[in-house]
């Protein structure tokens, strides 16, 4: 009985011993398993660490490259805006010498125009006196051709120049009847005459005033005016605008003649009616 009983004890024993060395031999199948696993996952980690390397470092190279390509396009930029700059000044300048330009182009024209306006009016003078002129010469041909009136024009003046003696008696200053009658004529065709001024000149020669003329024309300078004076005031009664009327003496001091014979005297003892432009 007892050796019965010792023969399942060892029995129990062995199998509690194979039991632990199964489970032993177990635990360690698992873990060289997971050593295993994990040494493959760290190989894969190592593998995939030096391709994120192999990344970086290209990823680095293409940073450099952009950031040489970022300087090189920002150095273009910087040169473009300069040239720009440049550009731009110089269009600006371009444009304002052309505002100038035009400007100045635009005030020739404009002084062109007023001078061809100026032109236009002055010929349109010129064609009016000189119609003028023609129609006191077709006029008055008998009195110049006996050498009483005489008939100039020059440089957009006209002058009608008429002897003392048509016109007044000797150291009168009243227009007589007959003299009237010449101022009638010349009157008429004055009146058709626009633009002008009418300067009534009184002249004479230089023999002192005697006599009892000296009581009322102490000079000739008071003959001279007196008698543009009334010859005036007849060209106004006969209907010309007395705005564009004056009179005015010259005594002897304008001779057109020589005094020292009796026919440059007689010229000189004249009524100058002159006809000038209107300012």
């Amino acid at each position: 009985m007892k050796k019965h009983l010792s023969f399942w004890t060892c029995l129990f024993v062995a199998a509690v011993l194979c039991s632990g060395c199964l489970v032993a031999e177990s635990k360690y199948l698992t873990k060289v398993s997971e050593a295993d696993r994990l040494g493959q996952e760290l190989a894969a980690l190592d593998a995939k660490y030096k391709d994120l390397q192999t990344e970086n470092a290209d990823l680095k190279n293409r940073i450099d490259a952009l950031s040489g390509n970022l300087k090189t396009v920002t150095g273009q930029k910087n040169e473009l805006e300069t040239l720009l700059d440049a550009k731009s000044d110089d269009l600006s300048k371009t444009v304002a010498a052309s505002r100038k330009k035009v400007a100045d182009l635009e005030a020739d024209n404009t002084k062109l125009r007023e001078q061809v306006a100026d032109l236009k009016k002055k010929s349109q003078e010129v064609e009016a006196q000189s119609k003028t002129y023609q129609d006191l010469l077709q006029e008055m041909k008998a009195e110049i051709a006996q050498g009483e009136i005489t008939i100039t024009e020059l440089k957009g003046k006209l002058t009608v120049d008429v002897v003392d003696k048509i016109l007044f008696a000797s150291g009168q200053a009243k227009v007589k009847k007959e003299g009237l009658a010449v101022l009638k004529r010349v009157v008429d065709i004055l009146k058709t005459v626009e633009d002008k001024n009418i300067r009534i000149e009184g002249h004479t020669d230089n023999v002192p005033i005697t006599s009892r003329l000296a009581k009322f024309y102490p000079t000739n300078w008071e003959l001279s005016a007196a008698r543009a004076i009334n010859v005036t005031r007849y060209l106004q009664e006969q209907g010309i605008d007395p705005v564009i009327l004056s009179a005015t003496a010259y005594g002897e001091y304008q001779p057109v003649a020589d005094n020292e014979t009796p026919e440059g005297r007689a010229k000189n003892r004249r009524i100058a009616i002159i006809l000038t432009p209107r300012d």
